[in-house]
């Protein structure tokens, strides 16, 4: 008979036990330093289970020692784990994106959803597939492929501009798991009646690709009107919504005109978010000079708020020259996505570079553009 490994069972795992702590201690206390760097906990089973970083290694290891059990969170942390591994980083800015790039690559179960700070942002993500729709989500990105806009800060209003959207646009809401049919698929699907299913369809907000109420091109031009909206590319949807806001009020409805002119506010205060974060986006894109532990000074290329490259702080003319070439490689190439675009693997980046520049705004101080600082060297 073979066996089945307890937790696959759904059995908690017994706690580290007291005499592997002290040698987990132990071994810190002789072994870490005061640096800044990341830190994983590793199970029995060789689970990272739990990936942190600080600006002081050693200390920071050994508060886990100090957590009272079983209540403190620390204590939990380091009682899931056998073992304690570590890496230093030249500074605390790398250290963060260390572990930003741990935590997305071992997906520990003890972190709490990549980054704290992407739960107070919202994205629009227009999902892949055969038939696209537009979701709000909260936080960071799955590695699904679809394109997300933002962040924004507000997802209830986010949330009903979008719903707006969908409705001038005619897009779908149903659950992704709905199967679509679409009219020029005959041959493939055998098509229901057109019954209300589609509730939407059936009151004009819904195009009905799940009934085969449109064909597969019809849907696919309304997706694009979708895409150039959120890419401040075209104001077609405002314009559809102020048709019929003055159709309204030249009929005299003037209860449905000012159901258009709500509508038209909210899809107008989105396209202002977007205007807005486009900006902001496009202002984090710069050479950042950051000082290193021990003299380990760094140089990180960011472009659009995503670290594009790294390297040492150039000190002979051959790095110069490379630092010059890269810089050429990372910023003379134009966008080939569109600037609103952030695809869904750059989200956690955009969302922790965003949050670094706001808690420090200082360390704006240490940027440039990448002609000054190059030229800056050429100077001396």
């Amino acid at each position: 008979m073979s066996l089945v490994p307890l937790r696959a069972r759904g059995v908690r795992k017994r706690p580290t036990s007291a005499a592997q702590l002290k040698v987990m201690r132990e071994n810190v206390r002789a072994l870490c330093t005061q640096s800044p760097g990341v830190y994983r906990m590793v199970s029995d089973d060789g689970e990272v289970v739990y990936v942190g970083k600080s600006r002081k290694l050693r200390s920071r290891l050994l508060s886990y020692f100090r957590a009272s059990w079983p209540g403190d969170k620390a204590a939990r942390i380091v009682r899931e784990a056998s073992a304690i591994e570590w890496e230093y980083t030249p500074s605390e800015f790398a250290a963060l994106l260390t572990e930003l790039h741990a935590i997305k690559r071992f997906r520990p179960r003890l972190n709490v959803a990549m980054k704290r700070d992407a739960r107070n942002y919202a994205f629009v993500k227009l999902t892949r597939g055969p038939a696209p729709k537009l979701l709000v989500v909260r936080g960071a990105g799955s590695e699904d492929g679809g394109m997300y806009y933002g962040p924004y800060q507000g997802a209830r209003r986010v949330n009903e501009a979008v719903r707006e959207l969908n409705d001038v646009l005619g897009l779908r809401d149903c659950s992704l798991r709905t199967r679509m049919h679409f009219s020029d698929q005959r041959e493939l699907f055998v098509i229901p009646p057109r019954t209300p299913a589609c509730i939407r369809h059936e009151i004009g907000k819904c195009l009905g690709p799940c009934i085969a109420a449109c064909s597969a091109d019809e849907y696919e031009e309304r997706t694009v009107l979708a895409r150039l909206f959120l890419e401040g590319e075209s104001d077609g949807p405002l314009d559809t919504l102020r048709v019929a806001m003055t159709e309204a009020s030249a009929q005299m409805e003037y209860e449905r005109a000012g159901v258009m002119r709500d509508k038209l506010q909210r899809l107008e205060d989105l396209r202002e978010s977007l205007a807005r974060m486009r900006f902001a986006v496009e202002s984090l894109t710069f050479v950042y000079r950051v000082p290193g532990h021990a003299g380990d000074d760094r140089i990180y290329l960011v472009r659009r708020g995503r670290v594009r490259a790294e390297m040492k702080q150039p000190r002979s003319r051959a790095d110069w020259r490379e630092a010059e070439r890269v810089c050429t490689e990372v910023f003379g190439v134009p966008d080939v996505e569109s600037p609103a675009r952030v695809p869904a693997h750059e989200v956690d980046e955009l969302l922790l570079m965003s949050s670094w520049f706001r808690r420090f705004p200082a360390e704006l101080e240490r940027t440039s553009e990448a002609s000054k600082f190059l030229k800056a060297r050429r100077s001396r």
